[in-house]
């Protein structure tokens, strides 16, 4: 499996290029911004895009569908409860002071229980509202995508629209603590880590 990790974007989100070393198929997940770059990172290793799959509808995740379609025809992939966010990029991104473009509707929307296959890769979609109503993570064998559900040491944002600490924190241990202590947590923001070390490490998991 090919990953490569991009920062994006003024608030440094990340982008992973999920590509399959056999068949040079690959996803892009969550090209928040910075397109060009992305492109670049692609064609560096000869992989053809097959799907765009947003773990939630934030700007700083989703800025960059509309140029990464128009690039690549790839698919958008997102969760159906956030799916509306993608018309309203441009307004969400102007109360922080700064802009997005607006995406293309999603060509189909995924769910808890979804795969998600391209060339020998194959993803399990996991539901885990609470930062967003319609936040998903991306599991493989030894190895999780998880957006802003879950950052080394911390978790995500609850003050938005949408968004709840209790159902954050119920997705978090009930969807992925499961999946194992020695599975890698490829984060939206920040550094990668893994269950393990949140399990022993993160203050928001301690409580309750």
């Amino acid at each position: 499996m090919i990953i490569k990790t991009l920062a994006v974007g003024p608030v440094m989100a990340n982008c992973y290029i999920v590509g399959c070393e056999n068949t040079k198929q690959a996803a892009v997940i969550d090209p928040g911004d910075d397109t060009d770059k992305i492109l670049m990172a692609l064609a560096e290793s000869k992989l053809t895009v097959k799907y765009i799959l947003n773990t939630h509808g934030h700007f700083d995740h989703v800025g960059g569908n509309r140029k990464m379609k128009d690039a690549t025809g790839a698919e958008i992939l997102i969760h159906e409860q956030d799916a509306f966010m993608l018309d309203n990029l441009p307004q969400a991104a102007a109360s922080f002071g700064l802009s997005a473009e607006s995406s293309p509707p999603p060509d189909r929307t995924i769910d808890e229980g979804d795969t998600v296959t391209f060339g020998d890769l194959k993803f399990n979609v996991l539901h885990t509202p609470g930062h967003s109503p319609g936040g998903v993570c991306f599991h493989s064998d030894g190895l999780v995508f998880v957006g802003d559900t879950l950052f080394a040491g911390s978790i995500g944002r609850t003050d938005f629209e949408g968004g709840d600490f209790n159902t954050l924190i119920g997705s978090i241990k009930n969807k992925l603590l499961p999946l194992g202590d020695d599975v890698t947590v490829y984060t939206g923001h920040g550094p990668t880590t893994t269950i393990g070390q949140e399990k022993k490490m993160n203050p928001f998991l301690q409580m309750g």
